[in-house]
């Protein structure tokens, strides 16, 4: 993958379009050899070959670049072999991922791919995907982990921010205490499991134990 990683960020998954999309530069390829090797009269048979080859070559350099990647925060879309094109979807942004098969892609494990996103084109559409099932479920699971490491994050905030930061107190074991209840409390709002109001009178309770 071409597109530079941010801090702590990792890639959970590569994928192409599916090999099928070889077959026809393949084939051609292999046109070219029989007619370099059986037509081959004062050369004129490996010229015509010469063509096939590096177009086999061409498309499948390009499959090799064309990829879509996950990693724990966005989904990257490159394409380009002499250029370079990336698309990015934030995991945060994505609303929900589906993917289709045909029979035939069934069989040879390809299919199609949408993305929705809260951005202003709506959804992106991935088509000939190798995987199409591997992807929608690396996306949904990294999605899962970005949120809980966002809640982790915003309850570990509001924990310093009221004063329970355990490198500025005496009692480090108590307050990395509260400041982990602190966290499943604030989780259990986001989820909306608590109301604000409930919320609120088990925090005071915690801070006030």
């Amino acid at each position: 993958m071409r597109t530079p990683l941010q801090k702590d960020e990792k890639v959970l998954l590569i994928t192409r379009t599916s090999w099928i999309t070889l077959i026809l530069p393949a084939f051609l390829a292999l046109v070219g050899l029989i007619i370099a090797y059986f037509i081959d009269f004062f050369g004129w048979g490996l010229a015509a070959s010469v063509p096939l080859l590096l177009y086999f070559l061409y498309k499948y350099l390009e499959w090799r670049v064309n990829i879509w990647g996950v990693t724990n925060y966005r989904v990257i879309d490159e394409t380009g072999l002499l250029s370079h094109y990336a698309k990015e979807s934030p995991l945060e942004k994505i609303n929900n991922v589906s993917y289709d098969q045909t029979l035939f892609g069934r069989i040879l494990n390809y299919g199609h791919v949408e993305i929705q996103t809260a951005a202003e084109i709506g959804s992106t559409d991935y088509h000939n995907v190798h995987g199409p099932k591997l992807l929608k479920d690396t996306i949904t699971l990294g999605q899962a982990d970005y949120k809980t490491l966002q809640l982790t994050s915003q309850a570990v905030h509001m924990a310093n921010a009221i004063g329970l930061n355990k490198s500025n107190t005496s009692q480090s074991g108590s307050s990395s205490g509260i400041a982990t209840e602190l966290e499943k409390l604030f989780e259990l709002k986001q989820k909306g499991v608590l109301s604000e109001e409930e919320y609120s009178k088990a925090k005071s309770r915690i801070l006030n134990s």
